[in-house]
């Protein structure tokens, strides 16, 4: 069943890197706004007659907590309709009509083997909701290693905060990749997500299942690359960006 059209205000919003900002969304007429870590809103903007070229969806990157309150990390496109509008006319007390939570892209109800979280960009909204939601709720687990790439070190989105979670959950690695860098901080890599995940999964000889979430390049690429090493197509989940 889908889910109604709601109107949600903006509480706060910051900026997380020169192109990405985080808005918090309070749902005024619900006491809990329900979703599972993973899922995204719709929001329908005032950018167009036709509703369909409106529409924008963005995954949940915060936790579900037992409030009527949310968070979202978007990426200010060029020339991007949706982003222009959110960048210049959303501010503090703006309102939104959103429709969600939406979605399969969320953990499994038992998790049996290794998971790998692989992200480029504002990709890592579903997985920081997942990771939270797993620390918090004492979820027994495998290895999770959560890989997520960008160009530089100032386009890091909440780094400080997973490096944190990875010295608090028992089992939860975080791995930052950065393509652009001549040089990267410990436990950091230098170049793209893909070799990573490769030498973790020791060349496909270990039971895993993977998400993937960011620019079609990579998912193409990563699908690509997870099959050569012997993984079955059943053992991708995705969630695709632009």
């Amino acid at each position: 069943m889908l889910e109604p059209w709601r109107t949600g205000k903006v509480i706060k919003i910051e900026n997380a890197t020169s192109l990405t900002r985080r808005f918090w969304i309070e749902v005024p007429e619900v006491e809990i706004f329900d979703f599972k870590a993973g899922q995204f809103v719709t929001l329908d903007l005032p950018i167009h007659e036709q509703k369909n070229k409106r529409w924008r969806s963005y995954s949940i990157a915060s936790a579900p907590d037992g409030t009527n309150i949310f968070e979202l990390v978007i990426v200010y496109l060029e020339g991007g309709l949706g982003t222009t509008y959110l960048f210049n006319e959303i501010i503090v007390g703006s309102e939104l009509l959103l429709r969600g939570p939406q979605g399969k892209f969320v953990l499994p109800e038992i998790i049996t083997e290794d998971l790998y979280f692989i992200c480029t960009g504002t990709g890592i909204a579903p997985f920081r909701a997942m990771s939270h939601f797993l620390h918090h709720h004492k979820l027994p687990h495998q290895s999770i290693h959560l890989i997520f790439g960008c160009r530089k070190l100032e386009d890091g989105l909440y780094v400080d905060e997973l490096k944190e979670l990875e010295k608090q959950e028992p089992g939860f690695f975080f791995h930052p990749c950065y393509s652009r860098e001549a040089e990267v901080p410990d436990g950091a890599q230098k170049g793209y997500v893909h070799p990573v995940y490769e030498s973790l999964t020791d060349q496909g000889k270990k039971p895993a299942k993977f998400f993937l979430c960011g620019w079609k390049n990579m998912i193409d690429e990563a699908k690509q690359r997870i099959v050569a090493m012997g993984y079955d197509k059943k053992t991708i989940h995705l969630e695709l960006y632009g």
